[in-house]
C-alpha cells in the first residue's frame, strides 16, 4: 500500500504538508553557541490506528523546526546574559555601598582624608565632610583606637579587624551599640593610584547582649554552686584547747560545677580532737551532695570516739550505699594532748605533712588504705609524733597536682613551703596557697587545714596543767582519789563550788571504775584556759552507760551524778585495751586564767 497516498486523504494532512514545504523554503538558522542542545526529532502519531511514522515528502522537515527553536532560545539566553551584566558593571560603587546596611568609610592618603561614607555609618556618627583627615572629620576612629590601626593596614598592605568595640549612644539612639571593625588596604584608581582603607563595621550588639546575659546565667549559677558548697561546710570551726587551727576553701575555675572538697575541726572531749579533710571525686551538685553526707556522717561518728581506722570503716561502707561509682577519699586524726600525737588513718588521700619543732617536715604516709567506697578493706591506724612546737597541713589534691608535673612534685614544692611557712595557721594558709600558685583561676577546688600545737611560756603556761595518780585498788583507793583530788584542785586555786563538785566527779568516776573495771587504774586532772578536766582508765573495754536507777536501788546512780554536775561527760576504749571515762566543767568567768 502506498501510505503516502492514502494518508494524504486524512482530515489536516495536507494543511501539513504545506506548512513543512514553507519551512524548508526559509533560511537556515546559524549554528546555536558550543554547548547548544539539540533539538529532539518530531514525529507524526497516526490518529486511526495509533501508528507512529514520520512524514515523509522527500526531506526531514521536522528536524529543522527542532533546531530552529532551540537556537533561538540560546541566543535569547545569551542576549540576557549580557544584558545583566552591563546592568551590574553600570552600578557605582555609591550605589553598592551605600545600601550596605554595615557602616563602611573609605579613607585614603598617609592622613586618611575621607573619600566616601555610607548611610548607615552618617546614621550612627552623623553627617561627614569628605575630603578632611579622618583625625578631624572622623573622630569616633580615634576613639575607638582605630586610627594606629589604619596607620598599620597602610604600612603592611594586610587587614586587621578589632572585635566588639563599644560605640556610646548617639541622639536618637536609646543604647549603646558595639561594632566589629575590618580595616582593608585597597588600591583608588587615577593619574597617580594612591592607597587607602576601606572602614567595614557590622554590628555586633545582639550577640554582645546575648553572650553578657549567658555570662551572667553562668556567674549566678555558680554563685549558687558556690554557695551551697560553703554552706555544707563548717561556718566556723572548732577551737581545740590545745591547738590552734586554720582552713581555707578555694572554688576551682570559672564553672558552675564546684567539686567535693571538704573539712572539719570536731571536738571530742576530754582535751580531744579530731580533724578531717576529704576529695569526693567528680565536680557539681552531685558531688557536693554526697560530701555532705560524709561530712554529717563523721560528725555522728566523732561522737562515739572511735578509733580513726573505725571512722574510715564506717565511712566506707556508708559511701558503697550512697553511690556505688562515686569515689571519695578521706583522713581523719585524731590528736590526744595527753599523749603529745596524732593518731591518723587515711582512705586515699593525700599524706599529712607534719613539722617538727625543728622545722624538719615529713610525710605521715604509713597508714595508707584505699579511698571510700571499694569495699573488702580493712583500714588501719597510725600515730605520729605532735608535741608542743610542732604544726601540720592537711589538703587535698588540688593544692599539689598539675597536669603538666608529677603529684609528688606538688607534694615537695608544698613541703618546701611549709618548712619556712610561719605565722598563725591563717597566715600560713594563705602563704602555702601563694607559694602553689593558686588563684580564682585555678581549675581545680583547694581545701587546706592548718593546724599548731604551741608552745607556752610565762602566763600562758600557767593556765594548762595535768596531774595524775595511779589507783591499786583496795578499800583505800577511792580515799586516795578523793584526797588527791582535792589537793590539786586547791593548788590550782579554784573556787569553793567548783572545787567540791570537782572532787565529787573524780569519787564518782573512781568508785564506778572500782566496781566495774579492772586494773590497772588511773586517775587524770587537766586544766586548760577553759576547762576543767577529770578523766579515770581501767582495764575493762566495757563502756558504761547512763540508766535510770530505781529508788531500791544500790548502785547505778554514779554516772548520773556526773552527767548532771558536770558540762559533758564520755567513754572511750583506748588503744591498748581497756576504757576511759571522762567528764568536764567549763571554768566560770572568776577563775584566773
Amino acid at each position: 500500500m502506498n501510505f503516502t497516498r492514502w494518508s494524504a486523504r486524512l482530515p489536516g494532512t495536507p494543511r501539513r504538508i504545506a506548512a513543512a514545504r514553507a519551512v524548508r523554503r526559509r533560511p537556515q538558522a546559524p549554528a546555536g553557541p558550543p554547548g547548544a542542545v539539540p533539538a529532539a526529532r518530531n514525529e507524526t502519531r497516526n490518529e486511526q490506528d495509533g501508528a507512529s511514522a514520520p512524514e515523509t515528502d522527500g526531506a526531514e522537515a521536522p528536524d529543522r523546526i527542532g533546531t530552529t527553536a532551540a537556537v533561538t532560545a540560546v541566543t535569547a539566553g545569551a542576549a540576557a546574559t549580557t544584558a545583566a551584566g552591563r546592568g551590574i558593571g553600570a552600578l557605582s560603587v555609591q550605589d553598592l555601598l551605600g545600601h550596605l546596611p554595615a557602616l563602611v568609610a573609605l579613607v585614603h592618603g598617609p592622613g586618611h582624608r575621607v573619600a566616601f561614607v555610607n548611610g548607615a555609618y552618617t546614621d550612627v556618627f552623623g553627617p561627614r565632610t569628605p575630603g578632611a583627615p579622618a583625625a578631624e572629620a572622623l573622630p569616633e576612629l580615634a576613639e575607638l583606637g582605630l586610627l594606629p590601626l589604619m596607620d598599620q593596614v597602610l604600612r603592611s598592605g594586610r587587614p586587621r579587624t578589632v572585635k566588639s568595640r563599644r560605640v556610646p549612644a548617639r541622639p536618637g539612639r536609646t543604647r549603646p551599640g558595639y561594632y566589629t571593625f575590618t580595616c582593608t588596604p585597597i588600591e583608588l584608581p587615577g593619574p597617580e593610584p594612591e592607597r587607602g582603607v576601606l572602614v567595614f563595621a557590622a554590628e555586633v550588639t545582639d550577640q554582645i547582649e546575648v553572650a553578657e546575659r549567658l555570662r551572667a546565667s553562668e556567674r549566678r549559677q555558680r554563685e549558687a554552686a558556690v554557695t551551697l558548697q560553703r554552706s555544707l561546710l563548717p561556718q566556723q570551726l572548732e577551737q581545740p584547747d590545745d591547738l590552734r587551727v586554720a582552713a581555707a576553701y578555694q572554688p576551682g575555675g570559672t564553672e558552675a560545677a564546684v567539686g567535693g572538697d571538704w573539712y572539719d575541726v570536731i571536738t571530742l572531749g576530754a582535751g580531744r580532737t579530731a580533724l578531717v579533710i576529704g576529695d569526693v571525686m567528680g565536680r557539681g551538685v552531685r558531688a557536693a551532695a554526697v560530701m555532705g553526707q560524709l561530712r554529717t556522717a563523721v560528725r555522728a561518728y566523732a561522737r562515739l570516739d572511735l578509733p580513726p581506722h573505725e571512722v574510715l570503716q564506717l565511712l566506707d561502707g556508708l559511701a558503697a550505699e550512697i553511690d556505688p561509682n562515686q569515689i571519695a577519699t578521706c583522713v581523719y586524726a585524731v590528736h590526744d594532748p595527753n599523749e603529745g600525737r596524732l593518731v591518723y588513718a587515711s582512705a586515699g588521700h593525700m599524706p599529712i605533712l607534719v613539722r617538727d619543732p625543728d622545722g624538719t617536715v615529713h610525710r605521715a604516709e604509713a597508714a595508707t588504705g584505699p579511698p571510700l567506697g571499694t569495699g573488702g578493706w580493712l583500714h588501719t591506724s597510725a600515730p605520729v609524733a605532735f608535741g608542743p612546737g610542732s604544726a601540720a597541713v592537711l589538703y587535698t589534691d588540688g593544692l599539689v597536682e598539675r597536669r603538666d608535673a608529677d603529684i609528688d612534685q606538688g607534694i615537695d614544692a608544698l613541703e618546701g613551703a611549709f618548712a619556712g611557712a610561719t605565722g598563725t595557721p591563717q597566715i600560713v594558709c594563705d602563704r602555702l596557697q601563694r607559694a602553689l600558685g593558686i588563684t580564682a583561676e585555678h581549675d581545680d577546688d583547694v581545701a587546706l587545714l592548718v593546724l599548731q600545737h604551741p608552745v607556752r611560756t610565762g602566763h600562758d603556761a600557767e593556765l594548762f596543767h595535768n596531774a595524775a595518780l595511779d589507783l591499786l585498788g583496795g578499800n583505800e583507793a577511792a580515799p586516795r582519789a578523793r584526797a588527791f583530788a582535792s589537793g590539786v584542785l586547791a593548788s590550782w586555786r579554784f573556787p569553793a563550788e567548783l572545787h567540791d563538785l570537782g572532787v565529787l566527779a573524780a569519787s564518782e568516776l573512781v568508785a564506778n571504775s572500782l566496781q566495774h573495771g579492772t586494773p590497772p587504774m588511773r586517775l587524770r586532772l587537766r586544766r586548760t584556759d577553759r576547762r576543767l578536766i577529770i578523766e579515770v582508765t581501767d582495764g575493762d573495754e566495757h563502756l558504761p552507760r547512763r540508766r535510770h536507777a530505781e529508788p531500791a536501788d544500790e548502785s547505778g546512780r554514779g554516772i548520773s551524778i556526773v552527767a548532771t554536775i558536770s558540762s559533758a561527760w564520755g567513754s572511750r576504749r583506748t588503744p591498748g585495751g581497756g576504757k576511759a571515762v571522762w567528764c568536764e566543767f567549763a571554768l566560770p568567768e572568776t577563775v584566773p586564767r
